[in-house]
């Protein structure tokens, strides 16, 4: 969720736009992983959308979503091997051209929420660092024509990262790091953005854009409020759309879609989708994984985008 307008609402409204947290670097922290060299281990890894939905998913029980997140390591809805490294896409970031966050060290834990009870703000998700998967994502990126990359060499994870990651790997011992989102652009601009991004799915990287499927939290109901009409004609708009291909659909979603700015009048937790599928290839394959609601408006829809082999 990202910043709403008018009056907060405590169980809606926190900040967005953070850009970078305290500095907490330990030389001696795990870095990533070396890539794998058996060609059984370096089969490409499918990448993936999570509607991460409220910051309440790190501690409330009764969002369906956070039994999902948990299932992820059981059910090894990423594979069976453990990913070297982890790049999410997080709503929560943007920048007016890409950034990385390049950190030698743990990640920092960003509260980039108010207004949410005591014990959220208390909790930790000390990742290591990815610093050398932030480099060369930087380089990819640059070489796509992305450029310049910023480099930031002390933001931690907002809690579009940090929140379903504490669900799907917690222990905490994978090395993360962030891509922000440009909103000043299109998603045709950030689905090739993530096409270049491809060659990190050969390279034991995990590719997650973490967003939410509808995000317009001036609309944001009750707990379990009915899902309000709009909400749900966008969200079975794009699951269709995914699911038949019509990726170029989904690019071009404000004029394509049913509600397409009621779901999205800002495009910062919908971006992180097209990054995910660029990066998985025109020919790709979408599946949802996960679908529930909370809010009457937020929906939790998730995909995994398996590349064509």
């Amino acid at each position: 969720m990202g910043q709403s307008q008018g009056k907060p609402k405590s169980h809606a409204r926190h900040a967005t736009r953070l850009t970078r947290g305290d500095e907490h670097e330990n030389p001696e922290a795990t870095t990533e992983r070396r890539p794998p060299t058996t060609p059984a281990a370096a089969a490409a890894m499918d990448t993936f959308f999570l509607s991460h939905g409220s910051p309440t998913l790190s501690i409330d029980e009764t969002i369906p979503a956070r039994h999902f997140f948990k299932s992820w390591l059981p059910a090894a809805i990423a594979g069976s091997e453990p990913p070297r490294a982890i790049l999410v896409v997080s709503g929560h970031w943007e920048t007016a051209t890409p950034a990385v966050n390049v950190i030698r060290g743990n990640n920092d834990t960003i509260y980039d929420f108010y207004g949410f009870p005591k014990s959220m703000y208390q909790l930790k998700y000390p990742a290591p660092g990815a610093p050398d998967l932030a480099k060369r994502t930087k380089e990819l990126l640059e070489q796509g024509g992305f450029g310049p990359v910023k480099e930031d060499p002390s933001r931690g994870l907002d809690h579009g990262a940090w929140v379903p990651l504490m669900l799907m790997y917690p222990d905490a011992d994978i090395p993360v790091c962030q891509l922000s989102v440009q909103t000043d652009r299109d998603g045709t601009y950030h689905y090739n953005l993530g096409k270049a991004l491809a060659p990190l799915r050969n390279e034991g990287v995990l590719i997650l854009g973490s967003g939410s499927a509808t995000h317009n939290l001036r609309k944001i109901g009750a707990p379990d409020a009915p899902v309000a009409q709009w909400a749900s004609e966008f969200d079975t708009w794009l699951k269709d759309s995914l699911l038949s291909g019509r990726y170029e659909d989904v690019n071009r979603f404000e004029e394509k879609a049913p509600y397409g700015r009621m779901a999205h009048p800002q495009a910062d937790h919908f971006y992180p989708l097209h990054v995910a599928l660029g990066a998985a290839g025109d020919e790709s394959k979408a599946e949802q994984i996960h679908h529930s609601w909370s809010n009457a408006t937020l929906s939790y829809a998730s995909y995994r985008f398996t590349a064509k082999s």
